[in-house]
């Protein structure tokens, strides 16, 4: 029986992702946005203060790149990376897509590997190189070629790679199957970084870019396609989740034009609404039968979407039971934790505290000081909320109905990757290095 599974005790209406997990498996970080989707660990209790000297369980050196989030699992965390190899080109390649700014040049082939780190001495488990090429975008320079995060229900675990691959592996890393999805162009050529989502035994990919774009449903123990639906968008960056809601599993893919919300047996599609702006790059987060979504680029705007009733087109509905147009989510993904929503101002270090039922602000924004570019998303654990910023400082803040600094903590890396909050530590990947971080 599949270790994931859903918990049944529940009022009626109240739904659960597919990452909400019996009272063992809950205790684990199995997914990017954790055990319930939202950002929260619910049986954590990590370190309050960190440095470098203090701390500090295990440092480990890290082959390549990724800003894709660990995910943990028993006694295992595990890790994408991509490692540039071989010789470099001869000219280096820029990007020549439309629009195309502040990008990477092409250099080198990269491998696309997989690390299982122990989690009792920071030892390598092991590592799986999955596949080898030349990227044949450059990316965005905050970018990484291993973004998007891996998925595991303890039995497997998938590893996305985008254009270069979808893999499933058993956990000691042998691989079980694979699949190619095409070559992905994205806007700007900013590169890829949807993670993939999973539910029982369906896999579910979101491939929003600049060509046919369309969600795939497969199913996760050989590969197989179950479902694929088109869908009329331009590139996301933002992942899938797995909605129980009614009796009905859904599929909710935010885009440009819509997010819209499938029925995962079939693809078919059960409601959408707009209202969103160009380059959807935060996750969704789901509660008390809400739908949280938002962007910020060219437009800022935050919807909480009821999904009693929700069927069609429900722009504009009194399903959209509130909207906001300021102090919206860009790159970081909102954190939903005991009624409130927790959103980052765009990716910089301001931070709104909002009623989730009312989509109401009742205080704040919140200035984080000691933060600047903020590009992982916040976490929660044991009445604390944890924000990383880029430079490698942490702020760590109660979870109160006006949040107070508890501490200040700083790293010496760099951080684009969210944190894992699993017993008592916290997990952070930096760019040369992971951290496991415990108390005293």
């Amino acid at each position: 029986m599949n270790r994931v599974r859903r918990v049944c005790a529940l009022a009626a209406g109240v739904s659960l992702l597919p990452a909400i997990v019996g009272a063992q498996e809950a205790r684990f970080w199995p997914q990017w946005r954790g055990p319930l989707g939202t950002g929260v660990a619910p049986h954590a209790d990590p370190p309050l203060e960190w440095s470098e000297e203090r701390n500090v369980r295990f440092k480990v050196a890290l082959p390549g790149r990724g800003h894709s989030t660990p995910v943990v699992w028993e006694d295992r965390v595990f890790l994408t990376a991509a490692e540039p190899h071989g010789e470099p080109l001869e000219s280096p390649r820029r990007d020549s897509a439309p629009g195309a700014h502040h990008g990477l040049e092409v250099t080198r082939p990269h491998r696309f590997l997989v690390l299982a780190v122990d989690r009792t001495d920071g030892s390598i488990a092991w590592r799986r190189d999955l596949h080898s090429e030349l990227p044949h975008e450059g990316g965005h320079e905050t970018a990484s070629y291993a973004s998007a995060s891996p998925v595991t229900d303890g039995h497997r675990l998938f590893a996305f790679f985008g254009s270069r691959g979808l893999f499933a592996l058993d956990m000691q890393g042998e691989r079980l199957w694979e699949r190619d999805l095409g070559e992905m162009r994205t806007k700007h050529a900013h590169g890829e970084g949807s993670s993939p989502a999973l539910h029982d035994d369906t896999l579910v990919v979101n491939w929003d870019h600049e060509g046919d774009s369309f969600v795939v449903a497969l199913d996760a123990r050989d590969g197989s396609e179950r479902w694929r639906s088109p869908r009329d968008e331009t590139t996301s960056w933002s992942t899938p989740i797995v909605v129980e809601h009614r009796g009905t599993t859904q599929v909710v893919v935010p885009g440009t034009r819509r997010v819209r919300s499938y029925d995962l047996d079939t693809g078919r599609l059960l409601w959408e609404c707009g209202g969103l702006s160009a380059n959807v790059v935060a996750s969704p987060v789901f509660g008390d039968g809400m739908l949280f979504v938002g962007s910020s680029y060219d437009a800022r705007a935050m919807l909480g979407i009821r999904l009693d009733g929700a069927s069609g087109d429900v722009t504009g509905t009194d399903r959209v039971a509130w909207k906001r147009t300021r102090g919206t989510p860009y790159v970081p993904s909102p954190l939903l934790y005991r009624g409130a929503l927790y959103v980052l101002h765009h990716y910089q270090g301001v931070l709104s505290r909002i009623a989730a039922a009312t989509g109401e602000e009742p205080t704040g924004p919140f200035r984080l000081r000691p933060l600047r570019n903020v590009y992982a998303s916040p976490v929660a654990a044991s009445g604390r909320v944890y924000v990383t910023d880029l430079s490698g400082t942490t702020v760590v803040l109660s979870a109160g109905a006006e949040p107070e600094l508890l501490a200040v903590n700083r790293l010496d890396d760099r951080f684009s990757a969210s944190a894992a909050a699993v017993g008592r530590e916290l997990y952070l990947r930096g760019e040369r290095h992971l951290y496991a971080l415990a108390g005293e």
